[in-house]
């Protein structure tokens, strides 16, 4: 008895993945997704040299992230055996344009704000369990170690890359999540973006505070404040003015971007959420840091990390003649953490208060 394929079987296959493809954009569209591209599992070769390339040039500047392992990350295969398909699914991050920071407030950037790559997950979830009930094998990978997400949004026709590195989807711009689902579904790809671009405009490289755009979609992450936010270790003393009201992210490359601004209405006064008082952080114990902030990568899950930031913030925000913020000041001088020592005589001096660094009378 022959086990061959005939063509009418092989159309009447492709058929069906055509089809699904429909339904699963339908779902994840209807789950919360903004836009959902497919894509292949084929190894990202190009992504895998440009990433060696950079850390062969120190440009991770410690970063682990996609940098720990590409050639997994560039390398859907890894993630799921017999895996045949990428479905990439974007989601919109609310990210309405903001006034100044206020004394003493620090900024977190719109990403951060709340768990939206959760949310992304979640949506993803949907169309993974819709797989997996047509007995497909599936998994949902968001901001991990295991996808350059960006290469797969790319290929699946979501957007292109802008000059800042992130992914820009046409009229819409960067403010999103992005995630996908490994399946060994055969679906049908999408087709790669190739007609827009960035043009000449380069409104990210000229505003982004410390120049850590080096190249045309090149970020130098030694600059990069988004990442030195995150980095263990002191804030480079070079970089902690340029941080200015930071303590989470830094939305400085896309606040400049043309792309999507219609979408992006001025918002009055601050979002709740959108930033929190840095004596809060300085004053909240690690397991509240944690609650509130434990969505967002902290370097050793450490809360002295954020404390480290909110005490930049001081120094580049608060007004001088707070006492509260004085108090805080003093106790992280007189404290036995080196590191939170530092930045608070850092931002003492900032201030024009180093009277706060003397010692009382005894």
């Amino acid at each position: 008895m022959s086990h061959e394929i005939t063509p009418e079987q092989v159309a009447s296959t492709v058929d069906a993945a055509l089809v699904q493809v429909d339904e699963l954009k339908s779902i994840g569209l209807s789950a919360g997704l903004d836009a959902v591209g497919v894509t292949t599992v084929e190894p990202f070769t190009a992504t895998l040299e440009e990433i060696l390339r950079r850390r062969e040039a120190g440009l991770h500047g410690g970063m682990q992230f996609t940098f720990r392992n590409p050639e997994r990350s560039t390398d859907p295969r890894r993630i799921l055996q017999g895996a045949s398909s990428i479905l990439v699914g974007a989601m919109r991050v609310p990210a309405p344009r903001l006034p100044g920071v206020r004394a003493g407030r620090a900024r977190i950037a719109a990403y951060a704000r709340n768990d939206y790559y959760g949310e992304l997950r979640r949506a993803l979830g949907e169309v993974a369990t819709h797989l997996t009930t047509a007995s497909y094998a599936a998994r949902v990978v968001a901001d991990e170690n295991a996808l350059v997400d960006r290469a797969a949004a790319v290929r699946a026709g979501i957007g292109w890359y802008g000059r800042n590195g992130n992914v820009l989807i046409p009229g819409r711009g960067s403010w999103f999540v992005l995630g996908s689902v490994i399946t060994d579904a055969p679906l049908q790809p999408d087709q790669e973006i190739t007609d827009e671009d960035c043009g000449t405009c380069r409104s990210c490289i000229d505003g982004c505070p410390t120049g850590a755009i080096v190249e045309s979609g090149v970020v130098d992450a030694r600059r990069c404040l988004a990442w030195l936010v995150q980095a263990p270790g002191d804030i480079p003393l070079d970089f902690r003015k340029a941080m200015g009201g930071r303590i989470y992210g830094c939305d400085d490359c896309q606040e400049v971007c043309p792309v999507g601004r219609p979408e992006r209405p001025v918002r009055r006064s601050t979002e709740p959420s959108a930033d929190v008082e840095a004596v809060e952080v300085l004053t909240s114990s690690d397991g509240d840091l944690l609650d509130r902030f434990g969505h967002w990568y902290i370097a050793d899950r450490d809360p002295r990390y954020l404390r480290r930031n909110a005490l930049v913030v001081l120094g580049n925000t608060a007004d001088p003649s707070d006492h509260l913020v004085a108090r805080v000041l003093k106790e992280n001088i007189a404290g036995n953490d080196p590191m939170l020592h530092s930045h608070a005589v850092w931002a003492v001096q900032e201030l024009g208060r180093s009277d706060l660094l003397e010692k009382p009378n005894t």
